[in-house]
């Protein structure tokens, strides 16, 4: 009697064991799977997910991802595809808008030389403002598309942030100054030194301060901190917070700038991702605060 049951025992411990090694092997499958499929997420490959196990299971399994990755691989093709054609086609409308543009402008002023009745004089300075709105978001559509076309090309130099921001402040005396504001200025006597595109960041302030010059309730107070964050801060009552939730949809603009076209702060985001920044508004208390962050990635 003992012996069948020490032969029970040994063929139940050769059962577990061979159930042991099948999850095993079954686990290591769903691994390679798993892992493989990942990484054909991420990379543009014809490479298809390979197990080493002959589970006809998991080899079922694998197949079937394959089948999906083939097709996701077909509509991802499609999509670069399209957007490229739009890219490029938004970025020739706007330049084809430009020479029409240029030539009603070089008629209205002309037409304006002309004795004519103040209706017509009205009128003029109407259509006027309107060919300048157009003007301005053709001008905005073009870097748009030239930016968004050639992602991750920016020059990276060590750039201070300190003098760049002071630079831009100083551009916008005049204009400040026309509109009664006058900025309250907190900088670091410490250099704020990032590998960042220079140009790229001066158009990010400069568009940041023209976005206050629009919403502002006649303050502005601009902050920057040693570790890289800098902070554009006014009074905005019109606004709320949907509104604001929307500041960097392209072509959104609120009631507050009707000559606004849009796409200032939508470029600046652009810009500040492609140098690895970050951009986010807050409103809270009719206070607009518009915070931008370089870390430091030494």
């Amino acid at each position: 009697m003992e012996g069948w049951l020490w032969a029970l025992a040994g063929i139940m411990a050769m059962v577990i064991a061979a159930l042991v090694m099948k999850i095993y092997i079954l686990q290591k499958a769903a691994k390679e799977i798993a892992d493989a499929f990942a990484d054909r997420l991420m990379t543009d490959t014809n490479i298809l997910i390979g197990i080493s196990c002959n589970d006809r299971h998991m080899r079922k399994l694998a197949d079937a991802i394959n089948t999906e990755l083939r097709k996701l691989r077909i509509e991802r093709h499609r999509f670069q595809q399209g957007d490229m054609e739009l890219k490029n086609a938004v970025t020739n409308i706007s330049h084809d808008l430009r020479t029409p543009l240029t030539a009603i402008c070089g008629y209205l002023e002309l037409l304006e030389r002309e004795e004519k009745p103040d209706a017509v004089n009205r009128y003029i300075g109407i259509i006027k403002d309107r060919v300048g709105i157009l003007t301005q978001l053709s001008e905005e559509l073009f870097r748009y598309s030239v930016i968004i076309s050639t992602k991750d090309n920016t020059t990276k130099e060590q750039v201070v942030i300190n003098t760049v921001l002071e630079e831009s402040i100083a551009a916008f005396y005049t204009v400040l100054t026309e509109q009664d504001i006058v900025p309250e200025i907190h900088l670091p006597e410490t250099k704020v030194i990032r590998m960042l595109g220079r140009p790229a960041l001066s158009r990010v302030f400069s568009n940041l301060i023209s976005n206050v010059i629009k919403y502002s309730d006649g303050d502005l107070e601009i902050t920057l901190s040693e570790k890289g964050e800098i902070t554009f801060s006014n009074r905005a009552p019109g606004l709320d917070g949907i509104q604001v939730g929307r500041l960097f949809d392209r072509f959104y603009t609120v009631e507050a700038a009707r000559k606004s076209t849009g796409l200032g702060l939508a470029i600046s985001k652009t810009l500040i991702e492609q140098m690895d920044g970050t951009i986010s508004a807050e409103y809270e208390n009719s206070r607009l605060s518009i915070r931008i962050c370089f870390p430091d990635r030494k």
